[in-house]
């Protein structure tokens, strides 16, 4: 029996999700408990509902507090949960990170620090250097998020513009035993990355930031770019004692939910292929990629024989010229790229979602394509071109009733993109 498409494709995400929830994730990785005092830190997209996992496994005391983003959160009863703003930077998280760093003070080597990390922590976390503000980190974001640089060169910068980022909280709370928890939203699964990587000590130079600003034409403030040039820009080191007693789980990541979304399709008698987990660059190319590959597989039964579905995963970036751009997230232009590339042809049907819930600047986490979403765009007054190249998927999606709105989802994967060929 042939299933309907968009519940199918809605079926994927929803177990790539499961396969990402937070409490099961952390009952296979709970530490030993310390003979001192138990202290829980933490950020992200997924901070909340890591935090009501972690307090309902433990039962032993504890103190301690995570910040998540501003929106719906997880009910805590022992860990504070403080918000913040993504993708850009507030003053409510400077509070955050203050309170963080504040948590961590004066421990000793009895003590045990957990910290619950997921993507999304590098804004939620602002922390300027001595010489900088709030305006500057924000600034430095603004023009990161612009760039259209892969995230693994955003957090170099980020790290090196920070007291809190790049290791700085781990160092902070030495000589206590750091664990890290990690979801992991980056390609590759590097935990230097995630979130900037607040309790994993730093791997690049303030040198390999001003690189990466000169590769991308970036123009970041004076008092930023004197900064980085400084001795005060360089992170802790990996070799420092400070992190002889550190330790870290990947304990949930894209290619873990991929394969799960994968297995969920060969369940409901669909064969599944899995692309690849780390899939970056331009968003609207990536997805002229996809739609090549789909295009080939519905036309000439190759490089895969249907039906099928494509899955891949990863973070694509999207680069934005001026000031003037509409509204949407690089899961939406992917897809309009992609639709514009399948326009016309029978039995392609696909979805790219932000795991998280959210793509983007709106509610939706994503989209729905298939050969006749164009002309439905066309129909409804919508130039789909035309907001592509503003930017502008989200209103295109919208004209055409094909957002993709689950709601938030407590976890952060990154992106999930499902391709069904029938």
């Amino acid at each position: 029996m042939t299933p309907d498409p968009r519940d199918f494709l809605a079926s994927l995400f929803t177990a790539a999700v499961e396969a990402a929830d937070p409490l099961a994730a952390i009952r296979a990785h709970l530490p030993e408990k310390p003979k001192g005092r138990m202290i829980v830190v933490g950020a992200g997209k997924a901070a909340s509902q890591m935090a009501a996992a972690f307090e309902s496994l433990w039962d032993g005391p504890l103190e301690g507090a995570v910040v998540a983003r501003h929106g719906p959160i997880a009910a805590c009863k022992r860990i504070r949960v403080l918000q913040s703003a993504h993708p850009v930077p507030d003053e409510a998280g400077l509070a955050g990170s203050a309170e963080l760093l504040r948590l961590v003070e004066g421990l000793t080597p009895d003590d045990l620090v957990v910290a619950l990390i997921s993507g999304g922590g590098s804004s939620l976390l602002p922390a300027p250097p001595d010489g900088l503000a709030l305006a500057d980190e924000i600034a430095v974001n603004k023009a990161l998020l612009a760039s259209g640089a892969p995230i693994s060169a955003m957090n170099v910068v980020r790290k090196h513009v920070s007291r809190i980022k790049g290791g700085r909280l781990a160092f902070a709370a030495a000589p206590a035993r750091v664990v890290s928890l990690i979801v992991s939203d980056v390609p590759g699964d590097n935990p230097a990355f995630v979130a900037s990587g607040p309790t994993f000590p730093n791997m690049s130079t303030p040198a390999d930031a001003l690189a990466i600003v000169a590769r991308y034409g970036m123009a970041l403030p004076d008092a930023v770019m004197r900064h980085l040039r400084s001795e005060q820009a360089a992170a802790p080191r990996s070799d420092h004692s400070a992190f002889a007693r550190h330790s870290h789980h990947i304990i949930a990541s894209a290619s873990v939910s991929l394969d799960a979304a994968a297995a969920r399709a060969r369940s409901l008698g669909v064969e599944a292929v899995v692309l690849s987990d780390a899939i970056e660059g331009e968003a609207r190319d990536i997805g002229r990629m996809h739609a090549a590959i789909a295009r080939e597989t519905a036309l000439r039964n190759r490089p895969f024989q249907k039906p099928i579905v494509i899955l891949s995963g990863g973070e694509t970036t999207v680069t934005i010229a001026g000031d003037a751009y509409g509204k949407g997230g690089r899961n939406s232009e992917l897809l309009l790229s992609l639709a514009l590339d399948i326009d016309g042809i029978d039995g392609i049907h696909a979805l790219a979602a932000d795991t998280d819930g959210i793509d983007g600047s709106e509610d939706n986490a994503g989209a729905f394509a298939d050969g006749s979403t164009i002309a439905r765009m066309r129909a409804a007054g919508a130039d789909p071109r035309d907001h592509l190249a503003r930017h502008d998927a989200w209103t295109a999606f919208n004209a055409s009733g094909d957002l993709f709105v689950p709601g938030p989802t407590g976890t952060n994967v990154n992106d999930l993109r499902a391709l069904l060929i029938l």
